[in-house]
């Protein structure tokens, strides 16, 4: 399977290492064999907390004075600390769905029902407008799965989402979705084609997609544990996520880490969901929706308000530095 890769040759030097914490009666390695994000049994000794209550205050601070619905959800994956606001309402995704996408393609890449490698055909038929650059291709163009998947991580391209639907069938998403616990977490149609919507009244509330801020937050956490698909497909994903081209969001003021996220936006709602690699890492989904600002600028409220959300999160936790240790 292309772009997947291989587990590197360490088992060997893994299993003598548990064995020898196993002599020493430590849990280190007992530690490194984590079960559901739900279930994680968090290492308090190893990370630093942050000051979340001041943190809750500061982001419902956000979250009042915003001039629409903000819902939110930050979770510390390895400390287990955890925050929300309106976690599990329902919010339009726009492009923030395509996650979920991204997880069904790398799925049936692992069930080999599909392959990275198979082409597909650009027709004129297919391109849509937004965002993406496919839209602009000569008709007959022939890229891969790869190449689908890689346009509609980082730029977002309407035209690359819709090949790959097409491919993998929307229903299918919803299996793998709900396979993962995440029941309200649904791609409704095709971009720009509300007529291929296989829940109509659901599209015409929410148009390309759904979720909720605690979904989205718990399918980034699975991808961060490798258990969305498999570890090596989770840390392709990962690796795509990490390439997204739109820093309007949650990471605007986030400089010197390292960040997978996908965005979404459409008129009255902006959407951000990203791992931060702080010291610990830490989840942050960020969903708007009624905006009375529909505008597009960069300097858009919904925009704003998901900038500071993670400026502010990313302040909480203190950063690694080169050597390893705890960033000042």
């Amino acid at each position: 399977m292309t772009g997947l890769g291989t587990r590197d040759s360490g088992l060997g030097l893994l299993l003598a290492g548990c064995a020898l914490a196993l002599t020493l009666a430590t849990t280190g390695c007992a530690h490194a064999q984590t079960s559901s994000p739900e279930s994680r049994v968090p290492s308090p000794g190893r990370f630093t907390h942050a000051d979340t209550a001041r943190l809750h205050r500061t982001l419902d601070s956000l979250a009042e004075s915003h001039r629409g619905i903000l819902g939110y959800t930050v979770w510390n994956l390895d400390t287990g600390e955890r925050l929300e606001r309106r976690g599990d309402e329902t919010f339009p995704t726009a492009s923030l769905i395509k996650v979920s996408i991204l997880v069904t393609v790398f799925d049936l890449v692992e069930k080999k029902m599909l392959s990275l490698d198979d082409p597909l055909t650009v027709l004129k038929i297919d391109q849509v407008p937004g965002s993406g650059t496919l839209q602009f291709m000569h008709p007959g163009i022939e890229i891969s799965v790869r190449d689908a998947a890689w346009l509609m991580t980082t730029i977002s391209d309407n035209t690359a989402t819709n090949l790959l639907l097409d491919r993998i069938v929307i229903r299918r998403t919803w299996d793998k979705m709900e396979s993962l616990g995440l029941m309200h977490t649904k791609v409704h149609s095709k971009s720009f084609i509300r007529a291929a919507s296989v829940a109509m009244d659901s599209s015409v509330k929410y148009g390309l997609g759904v979720t909720t801020p605690n979904e989205m937050a718990k399918l980034f956490a699975l991808l961060a544990d490798g258990k969305a698909v498999s570890p090596a497909a989770d840390s392709t994903m990962l690796d795509f996520l990490a390439h997204n081209q739109d820093e309007t969001k949650l990471v605007r003021w986030v400089d010197g880490v390292r960040v997978a996220h996908k965005t979404g936006d459409v008129d009255q709602s902006r959407a951000d969901c990203a791992l931060f690699y702080l010291q610990s890492r830490v989840v942050v989904c960020g969903l708007t929706k009624e905006n009375v600002d529909r505008s597009y600028a960069i300097d858009a409220e919904g925009n704003a308000v998901l900038a500071r959300l993670g400026k502010a999160v990313a302040d909480a936790w203190p950063r690694r530095a080169p050597n390893g240790t705890p960033a000042p």
